[in-house]
């Protein structure tokens, strides 16, 4: 049982209507922009920044007619706590009308980048049909940027690899999967069960450079006593593939998709290292530690949970 207030609650100075148009101007980055997202006026938009501003006695942003709103240090600091009160007070409403059956509201979800293809659809899918009334938003992203997005109030939750996650965040493990090596179709090595990095170590790697794929990548490589020669190296799951595909250079890889040819269909075939038979790479749902999570994402955290997938099994 909750304990009871000491006294009256004293009333705020502000309103939810005013941290509401902040939030939504801090997001546009201008007010022109807000007040049409809003379906109010600018100068509405204006004058309720002002009160707040007055209310809290702090400045939280800079006007400029031509260079729209500049967060100050204090608005950048207010901006995660104004949207956490403002899906609070959505979770009260939704709970107080009788709606708390079927989820509503925004719900904001990140995907490190090259798992959103696989992971993201049949998760958006389950939870959307459960909760029809809910929008849901998605954002993919390296690991480090849906951290920074987390730990600023822009998203409820991030599938993430668990690798360079910060002590900020709480986790809950989604999946394991296990690292391999792609190599193109016609590789002198393609036709072996399992291949040594030691043996493809003069030859050129093509990076994934995704932080921190490429983190890890290189760490497995420490780990089984080869330094790789990397040639190319890019941002992009898909190039990456292709380049193997191409004959450009090898690969190591934790997501695996279905079809096991590049966007050219030229074919690419998996490999177990040998150096590393036991390896594997944990995905997490992360949320903020700091921050109390929303009904929508508590919600969606135990759907996820209920339907995680089997372990990736060894890629031959």
């Amino acid at each position: 049982m909750d304990e009871p207030l000491d006294g009256p609650p004293r009333l705020p100075g502000y309103s939810l209507r005013q941290l509401l148009y902040f939030v939504t101007a801090a997001e546009s980055g201008t007010l022109s922009e807000a007040a049409a997202r809003l379906h109010i006026s600018q100068s509405a938009v204006s004058l309720a920044i002002s009160e707040l501003e007055r209310a809290l006695k702090v400045q939280l942003c800079v006007r400029r007619k031509a260079h729209g709103i500049t967060l100050t240090p204090a608005g950048k600091q207010s901006l995660r706590e104004m949207r956490a009160l403002l899906r609070q007070a959505e979770d009260l409403a939704s709970d107080v009308s009788g709606t708390h059956q079927g989820l509503s509201g925004r719900l904001s979800v990140g995907c490190y980048v090259t798992l959103a293809p696989t992971v993201l659809p049949p998760l958006l899918q389950g939870f959307s049909a459960l909760h029809p009334a809910l929008t849901i938003d998605f954002e993919e992203g390296t690991g480090d940027h849906l951290q920074r997005r987390l730990l600023g109030g822009d998203l409820d939750v991030a599938v993430l690899y668990d690798t360079d996650v910060l002590p900020e965040m709480d986790r809950a493990l989604l999946s394991t999967m296990r690292p391999h090596i792609l190599l193109p179709a016609g590789h002198p090595l393609a036709d072996q069960p399992v291949v040594a990095l030691h043996d493809l170590a003069a030859e050129p790697m093509v990076l994934l450079d995704a932080p921190p794929s490429s983190h890890h990548t290189l760490l497995l490589c420490r780990s089984a006593g080869v330094t790789p020669t990397v040639r190319h190296r890019t941002g992009n799951f898909e190039m990456a593939r292709a380049l193997v595909g191409r004959g450009l250079g090898y690969a190591i890889l934790v997501q695996r998709p279905a079809n096991d040819r590049t966007y050219e269909g030229l074919p690419v075939v998996h490999k177990e290292i040998a150096e590393l038979p036991e390896a594997t790479v944990s995905v997490l749902l992360c949320w903020p530690r700091q921050v109390a999570r929303t009904r929508r994402a508590a919600e969606f955290v135990r759907f996820c949970l209920r339907t995680r997938p089997a372990d990736e099994p060894i890629a031959r």
